[in-house]
């Protein structure tokens, strides 16, 4: 009996609470839009001094070598043309998704530029963006307890830079100033991992399913409008 009372109540609730529908979508955007927009920014010559002004719409000389050269860099061809893209897709792509306008068009480029960026530059470090040096609380715990491969290995690498990090806070707190070094936080030792890349190819690909949201986007407004159009003409 209790159960059938449960099912209406749960119900009503959520029922009530759909015109907010469109809050989770607004927050991954106001999360995204950000790092999408200074990723851009930094890639573009835009962002440093250059001599002519149609150089404002090239990627950055730098962002270029580093997208060609194969020894110190990703080895890519046309390095030229794929910083152009991937600087133009960040930057427009993190405006868009700031606004709320092509959402879903908008999240499948920049779910490609992140693809490529975790293939590329991060696969090699593993998926940690900044190295756990507590192997207790290190989530590779739980995959070594499912026995995934690599869990083990993630942990031992955990008891290492945790042994390093403590060896550099040391020498710090002998011979350094650690109470200005640490002002404005305790170092750590950064792996660089996919993670980033991999949590933001996911808030993108929800936002391409469920959209920019409802209320609190231009897309939804623009939608509404021209379904309002529609039906006006059709009913003349």
């Amino acid at each position: 009996m209790l159960h059938t009372h449960l099912i209406p109540l749960y119900q009503h609730t959520f029922k009530k609470l759909h015109f907010l529908d469109g809050l989770p979508s607004l927050l991954i955007r106001l999360i995204l839009a950000p790092v999408m927009i200074i990723a851009g920014f930094n890639k573009l010559a835009l962002s440093g001094d250059v001599t002519h002004f149609y150089q404002y719409f090239l990627a950055s000389e730098d962002i270029v070598a580093w997208f060609g050269n194969s020894d110190w860099g990703l080895g890519l061809p046309m390095p030229s043309v794929l910083a152009f893209l991937a600087a133009w897709t960040e930057f427009l792509g993190g405006i868009f998704i700031l606004l709320g306008l092509f959402t879903r068009l908008t999240a499948i480029p920049l779910m490609i530029t992140m693809l490529v960026a975790a293939t590329t530059v991060h696969a090699s470090n593993g998926w940690f963006a900044v190295t756990p040096i507590d192997a207790s609380t290190s989530p590779a715990r739980v995959l070594n307890w499912l026995a995934i491969p690599g869990s083990e290995a993630s942990l031992v690498n955990s008891n290492e830079a945790s042994e390093r990090l403590a060896k550099m806070r040391e020498l710090l707190e002998t011979h350094g100033y650690t109470e200005y070094l640490y002002g404005k936080g305790k170092p750590v030792i950064l792996n660089n991992g996919i993670e980033f890349s991999a949590i933001y190819f996911v808030m993108l690909l929800s936002l391409f399913f469920a959209g920019g949201g409802r209320y609190v986007s231009l897309d939804y407004w623009l939608t509404r409008k021209a379904s309002n159009s529609f039906i006006a003409n059709k009913d003349k």
